[in-house]
């Protein structure tokens, strides 16, 4: 009973706080939701700066209004812990849109609350499929899986490997890119010899790399998170004698971010993935954003893709606030960005009017090794891509 009364009470202060205009005060709070602590506290990090980055070039002012963050950590794929930050930054901490959200379960716990409060969620990274349905509020500026793995699928077949295995993580947006890629595979006439789904966290690859290397397919697909796990099976991979036997390694750029293949070294050299940023992207907005990022976090050694998708996240932001005259109020912005278009560091990007989705260019690149560093090298895109999965 206590519970319930609480929840109740939260519930009554959150309707309270949509009576009262967030245009009628002179600061704009935004509520961060980002791991930063735990075994994925560098993607936080990485989404953190990249916001702050944004605003230094920017100002801290839009539309008249300061912008003040709020960041709560929600520790990773910890749906309960999100859904209570959540909480603490609409109830106690009164904020007027809500930013960040890595995973899907952050996302997709927060949207409940954030449709009942009327406050815009500006999602810059959770990937799953069609998770803006959970609030008419929610404005995906990252990516989506089933967006960026079907044209690997594609990819994979018009290459004519006949046969290939899948790895991805025993999570929503693994089971989501399994998907995907088997999706954009038999539309090339290709066909998957094999699944294996592993562990999202610590995950031990040996057994599963024995598996495939038995199987002798010519080709694996993996999704994988970016980090220790995308680390430990491309360097199980080759340890193991799979790329010596010619097993080509596919897979999306979570798979060779570019904190990954520092690490991996040349165990990393001619993976294949299909991403949306990568830092050797040509183009003059992305070599400024780069030049920028190293100056300011030179011990972060280069941006990702989710320092790219967060510092979207705020250009996208001040657009809206801009159009909308400083009304940070949910329905009024959304609106206001629907079909919005903007130039990022990554190329152009769109958020779709029907369903405030992202719709961005998809490039298939390689590892390489550019001027003594290991860089994903674009060598052809796919323009205009949106998430197939949920068009269909």
């Amino acid at each position: 009973m206590i519970r319930r009364q609480f929840l109740l009470g939260a519930a009554a202060t959150v309707a309270f706080a949509v009576t009262h205009p967030a245009f009628a005060a002179d600061t704009i709070k935004v509520g961060l939701v980002l791991p930063m602590s735990g075994p994925f506290s560098q993607y936080g990090q990485q989404m953190q700066n990249g916001i702050k980055l944004f605003m230094k070039e920017h100002g801290d002012t839009v539309a008249g209004k300061k912008i003040e963050l709020v960041i709560k950590d929600d520790g990773g794929i910890a749906p309960d812990r999100a859904r209570r930050a959540v909480q603490d930054l609409i109830v106690r901490d009164k904020v007027d849109i809500l930013a960040g959200f890595t995973f899907t379960a952050s996302a997709l716990a927060a949207a409940p609350m954030a449709k009942e409060a009327e406050k815009a969620m500006i999602v810059m990274n959770a990937s799953s499929s069609g998770i803006t349905e959970a609030s008419p509020y929610m404005i995906r500026i990252g990516q989506t899986l089933p967006q960026i793995t079907e044209p690997a699928g594609r990819y994979a077949g018009e290459q004519g490997f006949k046969t290939i295995y899948t790895v991805v993580a025993d999570i929503t947006a693994g089971h989501d890119a399994e998907a995907a890629f088997i999706r954009g595979l038999k539309s090339t006439g290709g066909e998957v010899a094999g699944s294996l789904r592993v562990p999202a966290q610590n995950p031990d690859f040996a057994p599963f790399v024995q598996r495939i290397k038995d199987a002798k397919p010519n080709a694996v697909f993996a999704w994988l998170p970016p980090g220790e796990a995308a680390i430990n099976f491309i360097k199980e991979f080759n340890q193991r004698g799979l790329a010596a036997e010619g097993i080509v390694m596919l897979g999306t750029g979570d798979l060779t971010d570019e904190l990954t293949i520092t690490q991996t070294g040349d165990a990393g050299l001619g993976v294949v993935t299909t991403g949306h940023y990568s830092m050797a992207h040509k183009s003059a907005k992305n070599e400024a954003f780069v030049k920028a990022y190293l100056a300011d976090y030179p011990n972060e050694k280069w941006p990702n893709f989710l320092s790219v998708s967060a510092y979207d996240g705020m250009a996208v932001l001040y657009h809206g606030l801009e159009k909308t005259k400083g009304d940070a109020s949910g329905p009024v912005i959304t609106e206001a960005l629907k079909g919005e278009k903007i130039e990022s560091p990554r190329g152009p990007i769109e958020i779709d009017a029907k369903n405030r989705d992202i719709v961005q260019t998809i490039y298939v690149r390689k590892v390489e090794k550019v001027d003594g560093r290991f860089a994903n090298v674009e060598f052809h895109e796919f323009p205009e891509s949106r998430d197939s999965a949920a068009a269909k």
